[in-house]
């Protein structure tokens, strides 16, 4: 099990998603087709996990993860697994309190995990790395608002069913050598009265039993137009955190993920999750722009006022999968080298 104490000071990882090569699947896109099928898929999506394992090693990430190649979408990657949803039969949504609609699966009957999900994920980046990892999994809230649901007629007794499969692959991946699983929840950005009441006990749920680092990512989501505008209209100060983060640190979870560099955040919100891992978002995931090192360590530094330096992981905003490669390539050296500054400044 991870402490602080036992890795490197500002450990530096990503949120979860990188963007998929050209060859894979169409590029800039959050819900991209996939460029084959059948086995040469499959050999093209390990391929494409290969390839950013080592640009994250080469980058100087301490935290590894699989980039989310295999997935076409981080919830929809994990619900291909499971029974009782209908793909072929999919409706429009509106997702994120109606923010964007999307084309959704339903659940149709009673949910049950097929099989493993992401055992050959797990294992091969497990494989290929001597550094730590970290596997993302969706969130049983987040699942509740991108699903259409025609069976269980409550959100709280479907996001417990979510919560329930979640769990059983969690611990399976535990198995296969995951240092740390994360459950990606920007629902709880988007309800945080529903997040507080139920939504963290639903995400205990999914993470019960775990002995590996557990850890939950909250997001005001990936760098696309529906998400950039609605955060245009949340003001001067985006309070959002304010309602779950009391909530998240009387939970088991250890680490919590958070949006921070070009945000709207205050930053003394992150005094609320106390005793917790803060993964700082260091990273903005809705610009071109590449940060220097300097402004990196910079953001850390300003985070350090509330979060004990043992405790402070330099990570990014969000995801990166829509974003241009070569510029996501450049933000994860600008992470790494901004959190080697900050030992620096700051050891």
């Amino acid at each position: 099990m991870t402490t602080p104490s036992a890795r490197p000071l500002f450990s530096a990882t990503i949120a979860g998603s990188l963007p998929k090569p050209a060859w894979l699947s169409e590029t800039n896109k959050l819900w991209p087709q996939w460029k084959a099928e059948g086995d040469e898929l499959k050999q093209a999506k390990a391929d494409a996990t290969l390839l950013w394992i080592k640009a994250q090693e080469d980058a100087g990430l301490d935290v590894i993860g699989d980039g989310e190649q295999s997935r076409q979408h981080f919830v929809h990657g994990f619900l291909e697994q499971v029974e009782g949803i209908d793909f072929e039969h999919k409706v429009k949504m509106g997702i994120r309190n109606n923010r964007y609609d999307a084309m959704v699966p339903q659940v149709v009957s009673a949910l049950k995990l097929k099989g493993r999900v992401h055992a050959a994920e797990a294992r091969l980046l497990r494989a290929h790395t001597d550094k730590k990892i970290k596997f993302t999994l969706p969130g049983p809230m987040t699942i509740v608002d991108t699903v259409a649901d025609q069976f269980y007629g409550d959100k709280v007794k479907m996001a417990m069913a979510f919560a329930e499969l979640l769990n059983q692959e969690a611990l399976a991946l535990q198995a296969d050598g995951v240092d740390i699983i994360q459950f990606d929840e920007p629902a709880f950005n988007v309800y945080m009265k529903e997040a507080a009441d139920w939504g963290v006990k639903a995400l205990e749920r999914a993470a019960q039993d775990l002995t590996c680092t557990t850890a939950v990512h909250i997001c005001y989501g990936y760098g696309i137009k529906a998400n950039t505008d609605w955060k245009a209209s949340l003001g001067e100060e985006w309070r959002q955190y304010e309602t779950v983060f009391p909530a998240l640190a009387k939970s088991t979870i250890r680490q919590v993920s958070l949006e921070c560099y070009h945000s709207h955040v205050p930053p003394h919100l992150m005094a609320l999750l106390d005793g917790k891992d803060v993964m700082v978002g260091v990273i903005d995931v809705a610009s071109d722009e590449i940060e220097t090192p300097e402004q990196v360590a910079d953001t850390i530094g300003k985070a350090l006022q509330y979060v004990p330096k043992n405790r402070l992981l330099p990570c990014t905003n969000c995801g990166l999968a829509p974003m241009d490669r070569e510029v996501a390539l450049k933000k994860l050296q600008a992470l790494a080298q901004g959190a080697a500054l900050a030992r620096e400044r700051y050891k």
